[in-house]
C-alpha cells in the first residue's frame, strides 16, 4: 500500500475565509463566523456570535431583540453543509445545499444579542447526495433549540 503526500486531510476547525469557499452565503445570510471540533462524515460544533447589529433585530424586535427561530435552524443546516464540505473537500469547488425538510423542531430558550450559539450538529445519514442531521443549538451549555434537518448535495456538476 502506497501513501501520498498530498492525500486530502480533512481540518478539524475552519474560519470564516474557508467557510466563505463552502457556501454561497453572504452578509446578512452567512449566519455562522467558526466551524470547530470537525469530525469528517460525523458531526461538528458551528459558532454563531448574535451582534445587536444584524439587521434582523431592528425589527424582530425593537424594545426585546430575539434572534428569529428560522435564522438559528439556517444556521443549523449553514453548519453542517460546512461538515459536508469538509468532509468530501469541496471547498471552492461549487457546491450547493438545498434545504429538503425540517423534522422535530422545538425551541426551548431565547437567543439575543451578545449571545454565543453553538451549533452541534451530528450525521444521522450521509455520504451521497441526501444528508440529514441532528441539531442542537445551545448558549451558554443550555439548549435554545432543536431539529433534524435534512438536505440534498448540488456539486455543481447536474450528477
Amino acid at each position: 500500500m502506497s501513501t501520498d503526500a498530498t492525500a486530502y486531510v480533512p481540518p478539524t476547525e475552519v474560519d470564516l475565509v474557508t467557510i466563505k469557499s463552502i457556501l454561497p452565503h453572504r452578509y446578512p445570510f452567512l449566519l455562522i463566523d467558526r466551524v470547530r471540533d470537525i469530525v469528517p462524515g460525523e458531526s461538528c460544533v458551528g459558532v454563531k456570535n448574535v451582534t445587536a447589529n444584524e439587521p434582523h433585530f431592528e425589527g424582530h424586535f425593537p424594545q426585546e431583540p430575539v434572534m428569529p427561530g428560522v435564522l438559528i435552524i439556517e444556521a443549523m443546516a449553514q453548519a453542517a453543509a460546512v461538515l459536508v464540505g469538509v468532509s468530501l473537500d469541496l471547498a471552492g469547488k461549487g457546491m450547493g445545499t438545498y434545504f429538503m425538510s425540517i423534522d422535530k423542531c422545538r425551541f426551548r430558550q431565547k437567543v439575543v444579542p451578545g449571545d454565543v450559539l453553538e451549533l452541534h450538529m451530528k450525521t444521522l445519514r450521509g455520504g451521497g447526495k441526501i444528508w440529514k442531521f441532528e441539531g442542537r443549538a445551545l448558549v451558554n451549555g443550555k439548549l435554545a433549540a432543536e431539529a433534524e434537518v435534512m438536505a440534498m448535495l448540488n456539486r455543481g456538476d447536474n450528477g
